[in-house]
């Protein structure tokens, strides 16, 4: 079986855009707010940052408890690990800690290069190349399984140009950004080359499914 390119639970805002602009240390979404952007995860019971019982069950958990089935690896874009442009700050090690919730290796698209750094079970590389080239790397990095493509809206439209995607879930949050980082104008312009389902949530965002044609 052959491996697949797969985007899951990307967020973006009702008018498209995955991230808002003025990207900073204190506000990795630029001037959007991610709790806005991502609550419909937040409230499930699968939420991996939950320290609390309860949450909600049904379509939205159902996403969020699947992030990383088959997933062997992930591909993300340099401002998805860090809100430094040129050269890499060696003492930045991404926002997420001790304990990355990736728990595979990662491929951070970058033009600087930098060591690779292990933290917990997940090893982040950062390379340079062209999508083909780098999705060869992560998959032979996945060993089998799929890879995942994490974002930001700048990469997944590189990997999209490049024909290299093969399923995308995406959530569209009932917030509007007005500018930031865009990922389409409107959904249906992947039409020509997925099929697509839009079904909707109670939790207000409604999720888009699209699959090879």
């Amino acid at each position: 079986m052959s491996q697949l390119l797969r985007v899951q639970n990307f967020t973006v805002s009702s008018d498209g855009f995955g991230a808002g602009e003025g990207q900073s240390l204190e506000r990795p979404f630029g001037h959007a707010d991610p709790g806005a952007l991502m609550s419909w995860a937040g409230a499930t019971a699968s939420w991996p940052n939950r320290t609390d019982p309860g949450g909600s069950r049904g379509l939205d958990d159902y996403f969020t408890r699947d992030f990383a089935h088959g997933i062997g690896a992930e591909i993300m874009g340099r401002n998805k690990f860090s809100p430094h442009r040129g050269p890499h700050d060696p003492a930045w090690q991404g926002w997420w800690g001790e304990e990355p919730p990736f728990h595979t290796p990662v491929f951070v698209l970058t033009h600087h290069p930098r060591p690779s750094l292990t933290l917990s079970d997940t090893t982040f590389h950062f390379v340079d190349g062209e999508p083909a080239a780098v999705f060869e790397q992560a998959k032979e990095a996945a060993q089998g399984k799929d890879v995942r493509l994490g974002g930001g809206a700048t990469t997944i439209r590189e990997f999209l140009d490049a024909d290299l995607v093969d399923t995308l879930h995406v959530a569209v949050a009932p917030v509007e950004l007005g500018s930031g980082v865009r990922l389409w104008e409107a959904p249906e312009e992947l039409d020509d080359r997925f099929h697509h389902d839009v079904v909707p949530s109670p939790s207000g965002v409604t999720h888009h499914l699209f699959w090879r044609r």
